[in-house]
């Protein structure tokens, strides 16, 4: 070989840029173009643009952004180019789908997110990214870019659905904005995440091409900029994957996010795609229609899982209501609140503690209970606020108390889901006394508490109804796919 001849040059472009490929290096030009989102056409701009980048991409790739270097002609500057290390293709986070490397490197890809994040500082200054009126703008301007193909490349239901969703959430969650901005959690972060500019190599990942040149697009909640990780793996490897990698962001971070405000920012990224999509399709581009209508149903996915949840699991002792609300709470993620401990937690007396009085007396009397219920409902609004769906865990036997979790639902346009276990006494009953004999429970519950709650159970004909006759966890499985079903169609009649 010649170690005097040229070495090879591949070169490609972006809409805003010029690459050029050699063996082991990229080279990076910035076209002196005007757009709706940024104006390179000066070569002050240019400069300012290019070092932007390399500052920014350093924070996380200090090995593979090397340089800037200056281009001059006649003795003056006329533009610059950034130099980065070549990264080999194979080792793309999206080369990696399919292989048995994917899951390792997604769990590093998301140690490497979650590190970045925390060792950012948070920032005061509200962005479009991180409030509901500008977010709300975004989205808003998506669909008008989007209506003239409603009905046409995107399903006309599904269309206006999706801006339903949009509309009932954002017009809840202020409050949840302006505590995420206040908790500290906005902070200047990638903007761009997705798997074709992650490549994990055997020292971990090089997390490359961050959104440079916008500043208020760029700063954002974290869940905001993880979130175009989680839809992008979504599209890629399926659901099951996207909340892999969430899962593992939130251990990493030691932070348990709201995951109706995940999934919306999920879907929100999912949407610009889809409108990016049909911009190519009006282009000719083949396959584009295609890959919007996908995008777009991802997007409608993850609204549907942002809708916030208040799920009343019900019935008389013995008939596994506990033990179903928590198989809901663990397999939703949702966060469930247990009448047995909250009334305990309000007399002073630890959860584990039996107290045995008569029934509808001292602990259970209806002033207690009263009271119980309040606060159950109290703290799932507390939740709810937080982005936080709630599984309500009592026997609900009075319709006043129902309505208490029907008003709270309503106040937070959450989604009611009403559950009643039963069971046949005399089974409720060997239940109570074998789960006092063998485990540790906070409920005082009897066998002659069956009966009593029985006789003055209120008719529940909103519930719908749970045999839990056969184990409680056989029941769990088709039961949490009747309540996604619930929300859904609860939804659709929005």
């Amino acid at each position: 070989m010649d170690p005097h001849a040229p070495m090879p040059v591949e070169a490609t472009e972006t809409h805003i840029s010029r690459l050029f490929f050699t063996p082991d290096r990229v080279h990076k030009l910035l076209k002196p173009i005007a757009t709706g989102f940024l104006d390179h056409r000066s070569v002050a701009a240019r400069l300012a643009a290019i070092e932007r980048e390399y500052e920014l991409n350093r924070r996380l790739a200090p090995d593979v952004y090397l340089g800037v270097t200056p281009l001059s002609e006649g003795g003056e500057t006329v533009d610059a180019m950034l130099t980065m290390r070549r990264l080999p293709e194979g080792r793309r986070l999206v080369a990696l789908v399919g292989t048995e490397e994917f899951d390792p490197a997604l769990r590093a890809v998301a140690r490497s997110i979650a590190t970045f994040h925390a060792g950012l500082d948070p920032v005061t200054t509200p962005t479009q990214m991180a409030g509901t009126e500008g977010l709300h703008e975004l989205w808003n301007s998506s669909f008008a870019e989007m209506e003239a193909d409603r009905g046409t490349v995107i399903d006309a239901d599904e269309f206006d659905r999706v801006r339903h969703y949009v509309d009932d959430y954002l017009g809840h969650a202020p409050h949840l904005f302006r505590l995420r901005q206040e908790q500290g959690w906005v902070r200047d972060g990638h903007g761009d995440l997705t798997a074709a500019d992650i490549f994990v190599l055997d020292d971990g990942p090089r997390i490359l091409d961050c959104l440079a040149f916008s500043d208020e697009m760029r700063i954002c909640d974290v869940l905001a900029d993880i979130a175009f990780l989680v839809m992008d793996v979504h599209r890629l490897a399926g659901m099951a994957a996207a909340q892999r990698l969430m899962g593992w962001y939130t251990e990493f971070t030691g932070e348990h996010h709201p995951g109706s405000l995940a999934h919306h920012y999920v879907a929100y990224r999912a949407h610009v795609r889809a409108k990016v999509e049909i911009l190519r399709h009006r282009q000719g581009e083949p396959d584009a229609a295609d890959r919007a209508r996908a995008y777009h149903r991802l997007a409608l996915d993850h609204l549907v899982r942002a809708r916030l949840r208040v799920v009343v699991v019900g019935g008389g002792p013995g008939t596994g209501k506990t033990t179903l609300a928590h198989e809901i709470g663990q397999q939703a993620g949702w966060m469930v609140l247990t009448s047995d401990e909250i009334r305990k937690d309000l007399a002073g007396v630890e959860h584990l503690t039996h107290v045995d009085v008569e029934p509808g007396t001292g602990m259970y009397d209806e002033g207690t209970t009263d009271a119980t219920y309040r606060r159950l409902v109290e703290l799932g609004g507390v939740a709810l606020e937080a982005g936080a769906s709630v599984v309500l865990d009592a026997s609900w036997s009075s319709a006043d108390h129902r309505t208490l979790a029907a008003e709270l639902a309503e106040a937070h346009g959450a989604d009611l889901i009403e559950l009643e276990c039963r069971l046949p006494a005399d089974e409720a009953k060997r239940r109570v006394l074998a789960r006092r004999r063998d485990e540790p429970t906070a409920s005082d519950a009897r066998p002659e508490v069956v009966d009593y709650l029985r006789a003055r159970r209120d008719p529940w004909p909103s519930a719908v109804g749970v045999d839990t006759s056969e184990t409680v966890s056989d029941a769990a499985d088709t039961t949490i796919a009747t309540v996604w079903h619930h929300c859904t169609v609860h939804v659709r009649r929005g």
